[in-house]
């Protein structure tokens, strides 16, 4: 990490933060499928972030997060970073806690995806499992009491920043010889909402004509109930195979920002998921977990968004065991 400090979340910070990426999470691919704009009728940009060590955008934001509290001195080798996670972000953390040399500890709900606790587990992460049903953080209250720093999703500006950083690469890439088409519409998918944020804030300076839409599956709306009524919504989430976009209570600390950043929410069903991931793995040869396969289910069935071309963000491949499997036997 260079020795400045990052700032709070603004479309400068993202710019300066950018070159703190490492290069394993920047400048990702992206590019014009012609496969997807042909089923959606119109010009699609994909963003792929699922070809790095973690196979997620995460690695950008706990990055720059985890870089941060070791400059601050609020991490050290013998005083670790600890965080609640249904499990990419969790790798983020772990990955960002190896690679700065400090200890890192997450604390998973039983039954968490168990591709992404072999992962966080590899990575040299302690593994706090909670039981379905209890309180993780519970569990998070008693290493902050151990002495851990806590690193929450969606609640720090630089974890955003990261995010933000993958909207000025897209940016940057439009209007050069062969480059991408402006952005009539970004769907993005929604979870704690850092993505949404750091992407909104990025495209409201940058792109500001671009509509940016959140994606959450029907069975957690909490987020997008939030953002329509203006305060905090609390909701029953269902299981869903959209384990990153599972969110029972609104981002209090967010709200404010996307209220200001977001044109709309659409919700998309859960059945819709696999179809979607499906036609991922057919047009672009790569498989999306269900939560980032979202985003193109919603860009799927958008009404006309005007003219340019709609940015689907594939956010990660972190299936659930199984997937992969499905989507060959559709693929042939």
């Amino acid at each position: 990490m260079p020795s400045d400090a990052i700032g709070a979340l603004s479309a400068d910070a993202i710019r300066a933060a950018h070159h703190a990426v490492p290069p394993e999470f920047r400048d990702s691919p992206q590019f014009v499928s012609d496969g997807l704009g042909d089923r959606a009728g119109t010009r699609v940009i994909v963003k792929v972030e699922s070809v790095n060590p973690i196979r997620s955008f995460k690695g950008r934001g706990t990055w720059l997060a985890v870089g941060e509290l070791l400059r601050t001195r609020e991490v050290s080798p013998a005083h670790g970073v600890a965080t609640v996670s249904t499990g990419n972000f969790g790798q983020g953390v772990a990955y960002a806690a190896r690679g700065h040399g400090i200890p890192a500890a997450v604390v998973l709900p039983e039954g968490a995806n168990p591709h992404k606790v072999a992962a966080i587990r590899r990575l040299g992460a302690r593994i706090v499992e909670v039981p379905r049903g209890e309180d993780a953080e519970a569990a998070l209250a008693g290493l902050a009491a151990e002495g851990w720093t806590i690193l929450r999703d969606g609640h720090d500006d630089r974890i955003a920043i990261g995010a933000g950083t993958l909207a000025l690469e897209v940016t940057d890439g439009i209007g050069r010889d062969g480059g991408l088409p402006p952005i009539a519409a970004a769907f993005v998918p929604v979870g704690d909402g850092s993505l949404i944020a750091g992407v909104g804030v990025w495209l409201r300076a940058h792109a500001p004509r671009a509509r940016v839409i959140g994606v959450q599956v029907q069975s957690s709306p909490a987020m997008a109930l939030s953002w329509r009524t203006g305060r905090v919504e609390i909701v029953s989430p269902e299981p869903s195979r959209a384990d990153g976009l599972a969110s029972g209570t609104g981002n209090a600390d967010l709200l404010p920002l996307l209220r200001r950043v977001v044109d709309d929410f659409v919700l998309v069903p859960e059945e819709g998921l696999l179809d979607a991931q499906r036609e991922l793995h057919a047009a672009l040869g790569i498989t999306a977990e269900a939560s980032a396969a979202a985003s193109w289910s919603a860009a799927m069935s958008a009404s006309d968004t005007g003219p340019g071309a709609r940015l689907v963000i594939v956010t990660g491949s972190n299936s659930w065991p199984g997937d992969f499997g499905e989507l060959e036997v559709a693929s042939k």
